[in-house]
């Protein structure tokens, strides 16, 4: 299973929110790049990183930290947050992103997402942010009428690389990732899905791992240092 640590930025920050509260925020660290070659040094592949501001603007607002980390580390990397133009999404993968994650694009922006995906076959992740069993929009302060599968199954004829499924209510808390709806969401997939929101401890990623889920977002875990990144890494 592939471990993939969340880096988080809200005014060039690298920070935690708790339920994708905007207004409930922890900083950890001051310089993302850092971090960055924190999880490099660690064995790490991959890194999740959200343009939290963007994601609330409709725009990029951090791109000069996203690609000091693309330039200097050789860590693969998703982003994820404000991507609502094909403009955006070329200068990500100009830039050397390997994927972007649509979020509220795929729910308002039908046409963009499609015209994306097409574009870059399986290089596009689909980002869904579940608040009470409905995908949330808009940096998470708007919520559907849709669920997971009612948007995969508008996608299923195109080359999505993967979902990103995140209960929002466990997001930043700790509380233990939904592995019972993220399991579920994997049985009805095409794709891979990739598990986010509240993982508190190794014992989530184990019990991921045992029904075969393709990926982990770590976030809050390992910022408040209950997991030891380094030890899974030799297991898994």
């Amino acid at each position: 299973m592939l471990l993939i640590p969340a880096i988080d930025l809200l005014g060039g920050k690298v920070v935690r929110l708790e339920k994708g509260d905007m207004d409930k925020f922890k900083v950890y660290s001051e310089n993302p790049l850092d971090v960055a070659k924190q999880f490099e040094d660690m064995g790490i592949k991959r890194v999740h990183i959200v343009d939290l501001d963007g994601a609330k603007k409709g725009e990029a607002v951090n791109y000069t930290i996203i690609e000091n980390i693309v330039r200097h580390t050789s860590l693969s990397v998703d982003v994820g947050g404000g991507i609502r133009n094909m403009k955006r999404c070329e200068d990500y993968f100009n830039l050397g992103v390997d994927y972007i994650v649509l979020g509220t694009a795929v729910v308002k922006d039908v046409d963009f997402t499609k015209e994306a995906l097409q574009k870059y076959p399986e290089r596009v992740i689909l980002g869904l942010d579940a608040r009470d069993g409905y995908i949330a929009t808009d940096g998470w302060y708007e919520k559907s009428s849709l669920t997971a599968i009612d948007v995969i199954d508008s996608y299923q004829t195109y080359g999505v690389a993967a979902i990103i499924y995140t209960d929002i209510s466990r997001d930043g808390m700790l509380a233990g990732i939904n592995v019972k709806a993220t399991v579920d969401l994997a049985n009805r997939s095409p794709f891979p899905v990739i598990a986010s929101g509240g993982l508190k401890g190794e014992e989530d990623i184990w019990e991921l791992k045992r029904y075969n889920i393709f990926g982990c977002i770590i976030g809050k875990a390992f910022y408040e240092g209950k997991i030891d990144l380094k030890t899974i890494l030799r297991k898994i």
